[in-house]
């Protein structure tokens, strides 16, 4: 078994995250212009729902997994390794069949909690496999990772990604071309969307099977290592710490996922009993528009927010060894250069992405939604409101990290969960008068709560000062590039230039002021340093 060093197995898996992000737009996208608001709404209601009990059985199964073998094999004991596989693998194979079989059997009464119909039902069937085929993909990952061997893991995410584009696109598709023949098999359905709805995630259903069936030949075909027979573990000791390591993580994930939950829930709800305060397109039917609304905003607006978090969320796993190196050593000036770079290169990152997206959102989603211009009129004002909640959430990844580093690991949970009571009390208060667009601003500010107290915790635990100019050069050089990005759409639009050529145009202007603002700031010797370690200890 090859074995990488630290950098090459980080860029291994950074580039891989990178693709699986790629894959994972190219299905999202097409899949919300086939399905339409509504459509939507089913599927993301399944997924809303599928999230917390995958967190809770395969969030942080691979880490724990890959930090057990890492142990041992330092130690040359490879028998105890395939011994940690096994007991992992028992262990977690059953509480994700536990997982899909309570997803299944729970599917109609969840989906009439969640929409208040059982629209959503055959969705969250489709869906409930993926947790039993997670977990046991969660293992092998966490194996090949503990043995530095990242290509497997690598490997597994392409093949994922590539299986969910062409078969969920394609189910979904064909349900959509022969509905009328397919509804029959179905009576119990009345809403054609709901069925294509299911079929597309069947799609994911499918690519989680995919890697799990990739890490089953690949194990096939490997080498054992063999040595330490000797050594080896009780399996109660196993997966004794096993879960240990596991299921604090996993709760964590779990309250993450919550402010999903809450916008599928509180959106629906509080819009069929108040009604929608924003103005929405003519000929929705009135039964359709708590649907409509939610599955634009999730389908849309929520999609294109995650994109630049889903990035960034690297940078924790980059600033985690650096940090609890200096911690450790008690190093002061260490620790306070690796916590400015991991923040700040995070501010670089996410600050010109929210002016830009904020500027450019009705021409960005236009161009990635065109068959769908109702749901993007809706999503317009949402998608920038969510900016600055974009900004917190990526600057919170690393201080999550650097939070466990310094020996605060449940500060995080307890953050979360107080954000998470600030986005259901504005989620209660501002959706019944603004619709989509308070769901958008209560998520701005439960993000700003987040961010502001775990700034605090880490600065006391740690007694790091953490330089407050850096940022706001940042917070300036990204408004001047919002500035140049819309000056340069607006004289293209004089121009009567098609969309695509004003969207390259000012994404090109705005990046080209952005990066002359942080040269005239003294920022540009920063930024590429920081990048650069980040992506060193991505």
């Amino acid at each position: 078994m090859k074995k990488q060093n630290f950098l090459k197995g980080s860029m291994i898996l950074m580039i891989s995250a990178v693709v699986a992000k790629v894959l994972g737009a190219m299905f999202k996208i097409p899949l919300t212009n086939m399905l339409g608001g509504v459509g939507m709404s089913y599927f993301s209601c399944a997924y809303s729902i599928f999230l917390p009990v995958y967190s809770l059985t395969v969030t942080g199964l691979s880490s724990a997994v890959a930090r057990m073998t890492a142990h041992s094999a330092a130690f040359g004991m490879y028998a105890n390794i395939r011994r940690i596989r096994r007991t992992a693998m028992l262990m977690f194979a059953a509480a994700g069949l536990v997982g899909s079989a309570a997803v299944y059997l729970l599917a109609d009464p969840l989906s009439r909690l969640s929409s208040g119909s059982s629209e959503a039902a055959p969705a969250i069937m489709m869906i409930a496999p993926a947790v039993l085929f997670g977990c046991i993909t969660a293992v092998w990952r966490g194996y090949y990772e503990g043995m530095s061997n990242m290509y497997p893991t690598a490997l597994s995410q392409a093949a994922e990604g590539i299986v969910k584009v062409a078969a969920g696109l394609w189910l979904c598709g064909y349900v959509s071309s022969h509905s009328s023949r397919l509804m029959a098999y179905f009576p119990q359905i009345t809403d054609v969307r709901a069925l294509s709805a299911a079929a597309g995630i069947l799609g994911v259903t499918l690519s989680s099977l995919a890697a799990a069936v990739f890490f089953a030949l690949a194990g096939a075909f490997s080498r054992a290592q063999h040595g330490g027979e000797s050594l080896l573990m009780e399996r109660r000791d196993i997966a004794k710490e096993l879960a240990l390591t596991a299921l604090p993580v996993g709760v964590s994930s779990v309250v993450t996922n919550l402010t999903s939950m809450i916008d599928m829930w509180t959106i629906i709800g509080c819009i069929s009993r108040f009604g929608c305060g924003s103005s929405l397109p003519a000929g929705i039917p009135d039964k359709d528009v708590p649907d409509f609304v939610y599955g634009s905003y999730a389908g849309i607006a929520l999609t294109v927010f995650n994109l630049v978090p889903s990035v960034t969320n690297m940078l924790g796993k980059g600033a985690l060894p650096c940090i609890t190196s200096a911690w450790a050593a008690r190093d002061k000036k260490a620790l306070a250069e690796g916590t400015s770079q991991a923040l700040l290169t995070a501010a670089l990152l996410s600050v010109p992405a929210a002016f830009g997206l904020g500027v450019l959102a009705p021409d960005v989603l236009g161009l990635l939604f065109p068959m769908q211009s109702e749901e993007v009129r809706l999503c317009v004002m949402p998608l920038r409101l969510l900016m600055p909640g974009m900004v917190c959430l990526c600057i919170s990844f690393p201080l999550f990290s650097m939070l466990q580093a310094v020996g605060r690991t449940s500060a995080p949970l307890k953050i979360m969960l107080a954000g998470t009571a600030v986005k259901l009390a504005g989620n209660i208060i501002l959706v019944p008068f603004t619709g989509a667009d308070g769901a958008a601003l209560a998520t701005s500010l439960c993000y700003a709560v987040i961010l502001a107290a775990a700034m605090v915790v880490y600065v006391r635990a740690s007694g790091v000062r953490i330089a407050a100019a850096p940022f706001a050069g940042a917070l300036y050089a990204g408004a001047l590039c919002g500035c140049g990005a819309y000056l340069a759409a607006s004289i293209c639009g004089r121009f009567t230039a098609s969309g695509i050529v004003r969207t390259a145009a000012a994404i090109a202007a705005g990046g080209a002021v952005y990066l002359l603002a942080l040269s005239l700031l003294s920022l540009k010797k920063k930024a590429p340093r920081t990048i650069c370690h980040a992506v060193q200890n991505v």
